[in-house]
């Protein structure tokens, strides 16, 4: 049990620092070598647990990434109350939140997107899978809205849920080339505008 455990300890560790070096410095420049630098485990200990680079790249998208974005954006659509006011919640609240080194680095999802979502099929099923269940969770709350009134009726939903995530996505990466959360408040102050222009 003790060996599970430290087993365990060590996949953690790897998934952990690959995640905070793919983030700060990017998926293709990182190396097994700069990874096992970080964190003071032998190359053993790294193919013990992944067979290569690409596998280890897919378990972070999968359980690291994949968990952030649900955490912050997609569980929050499923809460009860007035369809826009959760919106609001989720994608101002979510912007305002963000500590600087998250706004200096952008978005981990979009981040992996720009960089290796063209590489294979593998990194765009597993990027794409957490694309759709946002969009999914998103239309499901849109069409809430519209049934319960708090929604316009000719809003489209699925292309507001592709907007939503577009915008989102994009002033994360915007918001790198900046020193200052100028750019981020105008952009909040036009999500705004846009939410109340879809309420009923």
């Amino acid at each position: 049990m003790q060996q599970e455990q430290k087993s365990e300890l060590t996949r953690q560790t790897i998934l952990n620092e690959s995640f905070k070096l793919f983030y700060e410095k990017g998926f293709k420049t990182t190396s097994v070598d700069k990874i096992m630098k970080a964190t003071n485990l032998s190359k053993g200990a790294f193919y013990h647990h992944y067979k290569n680079k690409r596998e280890l790249g897919l378990a972070v998208i999968s359980l690291k990434v994949q968990k952030r974005v649900f955490d912050g954006m997609i569980t929050p659509l499923y809460k009860s109350g007035d369809a826009v006011d959760i919106l609001k919640s989720t994608f101002l609240d979510r912007l305002k939140s963000f500590p600087i080194y998250d706004k200096q680095h952008g978005c981990p999802m979009n981040n992996f997107i720009n960089e290796i979502g063209d590489m294979e099929i593998a990194y765009q099923a597993a990027l794409k899978k957490i694309i759709e269940e946002w969009k999914a969770a998103l239309i499901q709350l849109i069409e809430r809205g519209k049934s319960e009134g708090s929604i316009k009726s000719n809003v489209h939903s699925q292309a507001a849920a592709v907007y939503l995530i577009s915008a989102f996505e994009g002033i994360r990466g915007i918001r790198k080339l900046y020193d200052d959360d100028l750019i981020l408040d105008e952009y909040i102050s036009g999500l705004s505008l846009y939410l109340d222009q879809i309420k009923k």
